[in-house]
């Protein structure tokens, strides 16, 4: 039996995924392959759970014959010790997006980390990287991060009103990319660091729906700049509107959302979707002009 052939059941857990696009997303493309593919949303918030109970979920989705899960805030950490393997970048990064349930166990990855660098690619391909900002130390913060040093960033600096949480990922980072690459401090630094930086990369909740606003004071978005945020609900972040007015050179969170959804739909399938047809779909689903999706 081919991996199109048969039939597909996937999850997602973490809380307040309800407006989550990434569901829509591999549905449609499952639908366009012709292939049989339930994706759930398992809702922390709505099941009444707290997130430590990632473990339990895991529990009763290989029992109940998944196929894999996508797992994202809060249980992107807490979900390691459950698991029975880790690929090598999961490991390093320390953080898990996409497990895959498959001959009895229970493998984890990580495509927010090659979702970013896809669309780095895509979108600011020629940009420089001899100086890059990141703000946001979180686990979006360490994917980006691990992306930004694999795509040949010369030197990044971690900032987060955290500073202890960013010298802790700079420090990961510099066992695996090496020490003058990387350092990490408080975000009190960002006007000093901005004023020489090459580009800023934005992984912090401000921009959201529930959190609108600018995570930089406006006067430091110089022409000069790149700018990348990761949010994508709003697509158009108050961010990302801001710095193209600027001049900046700008890339919006939608490519690092479908390309993470690619590289899932291909761990959980073994089929290749296509990358195209998957952000035609996102751009609709944000505008609103999407077609019903099958869901069952």
């Amino acid at each position: 039996m081919t991996p199109s052939s048969r039939g597909f059941l996937v999850g997602l857990v973490g809380t307040g995924i309800g407006p989550s696009l990434t569901p829509p997303m591999h549905e449609r493309e499952a639908d366009q392959l012709g292939m049989r593919y339930l994706y759930r949303r398992l809702d922390l918030d709505e099941l009444r759970l707290p997130a430590t109970a990632i473990g339990d979920l895991l529990a009763a989705a290989r029992l109940a014959g998944y196929d894999g899960l996508n797992v994202t805030h809060p249980c992107k950490q807490l979900v390691l010790p459950h698991l029975d393997e880790l690929s090598p970048d999961a490991e390093a990064l320390g953080a898990v997006n996409t497990v895959v349930l498959r001959d009895g166990r229970a493998v984890g990855h990580n495509t927010d980390w090659s979702g970013f660098a896809r669309s780095f690619d895509r979108g600011l391909a020629d940009a420089v990287l001899d100086r890059v900002v990141l703000l946001g130390a979180g686990g979006a913060g360490a994917a980006v991060a691990h992306a930004l040093l694999t795509l040949g960033t010369k030197r990044l600096t971690v900032l987060d009103v955290d500073a202890g949480r960013a010298r802790a990922l700079a420090g990961s980072l510099a066992g695996r990319f090496g020490a003058g690459r990387v350092t990490g401090g408080d975000a009190a630094e960002v006007p000093a660091e901005l004023a020489t930086a090459d580009g800023l990369v934005h992984a912090t909740p401000t921009g959201m729906a529930a959190h609108p606003g600018l995570p930089v004071p406006v006067e430091l978005l110089r022409p000069e700049l790149w700018v990348a945020d990761i949010v994508y609900r709003p697509l158009e972040t108050e961010l990302v509107r801001t710095a193209r007015t600027r001049g900046c050179r700008v890339l919006d969170g939608g490519g690092m959302a479908v390309f993470q959804a690619v590289d899932a739909f291909r761990l959980f399938t073994g089929v290749d979707p296509d990358p195209e047809r998957m952000l035609a779909h996102f751009t609709q689903l944000v505008a609103g002009t999407t077609p019903d999706v099958r869901v069952g």
